[in-house]
């Protein structure tokens, strides 16, 4: 039977209702080319009901979560909201979630197809220190299709204090991440594509193949500097950017 984007949105939009976001009659039965086309009318649909595109995200970028994930190309998913450093989340408002420590990058003016680095360079106003927060709804190495037709795992990014890019080098950026104090990972830049622009290079010349653009203002989740960490009830995360910033955030433990 030939694929119907229409019919994958609609039944992926009815398990939703049902809190079902790996629906089992989709597993193994779609192309990463269709789940991303069941994705983005996914998100039409959440922002006719009154949600609001603010981004993407670029993911899969760096080895290590590669390697975590079993799986060695980018992908693209979109990001609906943020929230400020030190946002604290309730144990109840996410589903078995997680962190990467990424730099967001926001975008000035639109960008679509085959650009460069300095293209990209010369459009990027604002550089964050941020946390993508995902949720693991399902089994992303089984099914990643089906993973990204849900949205790649986003559920919200956590953002420092923008500062601009400049003469930066976002390749040679160190960082530091801490879990409750205590340092669980480092990572550079270079680990993203080699250069976190490259990220949004990749994505500007992706979208177009499904009738999408980097709009003027997007924010850009550039990808992972390390692999993906968990978050537990009563769990405080830090993330430190060498030259660019730190941002926070913690999980409340209703235990204490």
């Amino acid at each position: 039977m030939a694929f119907d984007v229409q019919s994958a949105i609609d039944s992926f939009w009815a398990a939703r209702d049902r809190g079902i976001y790996f629906p089992t009659e989709w597993f193994d039965r779609l192309t990463l080319d269709e789940a991303y086309r069941v994705q983005l009318g996914l998100i039409d649909r959440r922002c006719k009901a009154g949600e609001r595109q603010i981004g993407w995200k670029v993911g899969l970028t760096a080895k290590p979560i590669q390697q975590q994930f079993g799986f060695h190309e980018p992908v693209f998913g979109c990001v609906l909201e943020s929230r400020r450093s030190g946002h604290v989340f309730r144990p109840e408002d996410l589903i078995k979630p997680g962190f990467e420590p990424e730099l967001c990058l926001r975008v000035s003016q639109p960008l679509a197809g085959d650009i460069a680095v300095a293209d990209v360079r010369r459009e990027i106003d604002a550089v964050y220190p941020s946390l993508e927060i995902i949720e693991t709804r399902g089994d992303l190495s089984a099914q990643i299709a089906v993973a990204m037709a849900d949205n790649a795992q986003q559920k919200t990014i956590i953002l420092g204090s923008p500062v601009p890019l400049g003469e930066l080098d976002l390749d040679s950026v160190a960082a530091t991440i801490q879990i409750n104090g205590k340092t669980v990972a480092t990572g550079r830049g270079d680990a993203v594509l080699g250069n976190p622009l490259n990220s949004v290079v990749w994505l500007a010349r992706k979208l177009p193949e499904f009738g999408r653009g980097i709009r003027a203002g997007d924010l850009i989740m550039s990808g992972s500097f390390t692999r993906q960490f968990p978050i537990t009830p009563g769990d405080r995360v830090d993330a430190d950017f060498v030259g660019i910033g730190n941002v926070q955030t913690a999980m409340q433990d209703y235990s204490n």
